[in-house]
């Protein structure tokens, strides 16, 4: 299980990396040959700044456009990088003062994190205009993630793994050495959900992650009178 569950991470994590690379690449050379920004908007590039980390980590135009949407997917993402962030402890030896303090707020992260998820996909079950363009993918992608969330949960309240031995499996695996994993099934289930959202990523309505940092209604200023806004390839064929 060991060394299938580590060919699984190495190739998850090959396509997790390629794939996001490539479409932000796409997203990076795509034009944008109108000044389209979502007003009422900025008119400076700090100000365009600050709207964008306020969208990031405020989730603004959500919270706007509906409250209860906003809650559940504010609560979602704030958990997921508070779990995240306290996973790292894994990946480090020795572990870093912020991760270890962060360390009993994570696991209620856990708990947020998938109270945010149930919430997200019940909207879709319970609001008519939201069930009519759901897609089966949009149902598997939050039944995966809720499965991630639950089985760690799992393996905290349940039933416990050896973490000891699951922090050399991934320390080794930094080294390109495999290790021994506990042979704990809710563990080999937990990892290869895990490995599967990694391998779906690139490919899903997830990546809207990155995809907001190359948002014209986002990342544009307002000024249109003051200049003239040309596309790259129309300033190269204006200067011919």
């Amino acid at each position: 299980m060991s060394a299938i569950l580590a060919g699984l991470f190495y190739a998850a994590a090959a396509v997790l990396v390629a794939g996001v690379a490539w479409r932000i690449r796409q997203y990076a050379g795509t034009p944008a040959p109108l000044k389209i920004p979502t007003t009422p908007a900025p008119t400076t590039t700090g100000g365009v700044a600050l709207r964008m980390a306020r969208e990031v980590v405020l989730f603004e135009s959500l919270f706007k456009a509906s409250l209860w949407t906003w809650l559940f997917g504010w609560t979602f993402h704030a958990g997921l990088a508070l779990v995240l962030a306290r996973h790292l402890r894994y990946f480090t030896d020795p572990v870093w003062g912020w991760v270890a303090f962060i360390q009993p707020f994570g696991v209620y992260a856990g708990f947020a994190m998938a109270a945010g998820l149930a919430g997200l996909w019940a909207r879709r079950f319970l609001v008519d205009r939201v069930r009519y363009i759901s897609t089966p993918s949009d149902h598997l992608m939050l039944a995966l993630l809720l499965a991630i969330a639950a089985t760690g949960l799992a393996m905290k309240y349940l039933a416990h793994t050896d973490v000891v031995a699951v922090k050399s499996f991934f320390l080794g695996l930094l080294v390109f050495q495999v290790r021994e994993l506990p042979a704990d099934p809710v563990l080999a289930l937990h990892l290869g959900l895990v490995s599967a959202l990694m391998l779906v990523f690139p490919f899903s309505k997830l990546l809207h992650a990155p995809g907001l940092f190359f948002s014209p209604g986002r990342n544009q200023v307002d000024n249109p009178r003051e200049s003239r806004h040309l596309a790259e390839w129309a300033a190269r064929l204006e200067s011919k």
